[in-house]
């Protein structure tokens, strides 16, 4: 369908003129054609004429926006229980969604459960998740002073001048290109499976992480 606005237009904008079942099911959007379509958070403004589609969880690109937004709610239980690990990556996979993290011993099946709790705690919250854009040497600077100093060796390996995007829920910020579902209400099932090792960028002459 063709849909026109006297102005500039979020993804979620959009959603609720079509209907309130959609907007409330919104979870990104998909804009462009052929090579130039990208998935964008809902809060993202239209500014021109564009091709649209509303991701639900019924599309992959859907369940794909959720497994990362749950990896990010993963990184952020695993801050608010054990403030001293460090976050490193968590991208999606195959069937679900890994973090990696470095902290001072290893992670236990008690703690596996205590974290899953914590992640149902805070879905339950339904915090905003919010973007924003950060120069990168300012970026760097503001990762290295939270202590997360994996974070900033991997925004200092991006092109000087580049501009690198944030995410924040509650009381945590990552990292991340997104895009991400709207709020932490939008994270239902999920489930913690099994803590393995892994090395910091794959090289085994590196710190061995804790992959959960």
């Amino acid at each position: 369908s063709r849909r026109e606005f006297p102005g500039p237009v979020t993804v979620a904008e959009v959603a609720a003129s079509i209907g309130p079942g959609l907007a409330k099911a919104a979870i990104a959007g998909r804009v462009g054609q052929g090579d130039a379509v990208r998935v964008v958070d809902t809060s993202y403004r239209i500014e021109a004429d564009e091709a649209l589609a509303i991701l639900t969880d019924k599309d992959a690109g859907g369940l794909e926006v959720i497994r990362h937004s749950t990896a990010h709610l993963l990184a952020y239980a695993v801050k608010e229980l054990f403030p001293e690990a460090q976050v490193t990556i968590g991208p999606v996979i195959e069937n679900g969604f890994f973090y990696d993290f470095s902290y001072k011993r290893p992670f236990t099946p008690e703690d596996l459960v205590a974290i899953e709790a914590k992640m149902t705690e805070l879905a339950r919250k339904d915090e905003k998740v919010e973007r924003r854009v950060l120069p990168r040497d300012e970026a760097v600077a503001y990762f290295k002073g939270l202590g997360e100093h994996y974070k900033a060796e991997i925004i200092a390996s991006i092109p000087a001048g580049e501009d690198v995007s944030v995410y924040r829920e509650g009381g945590f910020e990552d990292l991340c290109r997104g895009p991400h579902v709207p709020s932490t209400g939008r994270l239902k099932h999920f489930k913690l499976m099994k803590v393995a090792g892994a090395y910091w960028r794959g090289d085994q002459a590196n710190e061995q992480l804790q992959r959960i």
